[in-house]
């Protein structure tokens, strides 16, 4: 027996409230076996294919079994088998810079960076004896 396409991005636990599932079914976001679908009601069963972002991933999962009610995680696991390539792990990407260190390690200007600049800027700008800006 089927169930609603927003009740079941629900119950699988991919959306926090089934609103939010349902204004992503009518938004055009979510595919049913490669078909791009804007109805929330829209039947799905084990075997089907879907297809949507969450934050800056895309999830590929095929429909194992349908919930009868929005349980824990571990039981929402395992009505989904995910097929979407594995999220970049956290530490695979650029080294850090250095951060709040200033200067040359081109990271946030520390104070005595700033106060440097602004001492510079009030040279440039403030006219000399003679009458002229620097």
């Amino acid at each position: 027996m089927p169930i609603r396409l927003d009740k079941f991005l629900w119950h699988a636990r991919f959306f926090k409230t089934r609103s939010l599932a349902t204004r992503e079914v009518q938004a055009g976001h979510i595919r049913v076996n490669a078909a791009r679908t804007t109805k929330p009601a829209h039947p799905v069963g084990p075997g089907d294919v879907l297809t949507f972002a969450t934050g800056a991933r895309i999830r590929v999962v095929r429909i194992l079994a349908l919930g009868d009610r929005r349980g824990p995680a571990p039981e929402a696991a395992g009505l989904y088998d995910d097929l979407s390539p594995p999220a970049p792990q956290a530490g695979a990407g650029p080294v850090p810079d250095g951060g709040g260190q200033g200067g040359d390690s081109g990271g946030r200007p520390r104070k005595k960076d700033r106060r440097a600049y602004d001492r510079a800027e009030a040279r440039a700008t403030r006219p000399d004896r003679s009458g002229r800006l620097d």
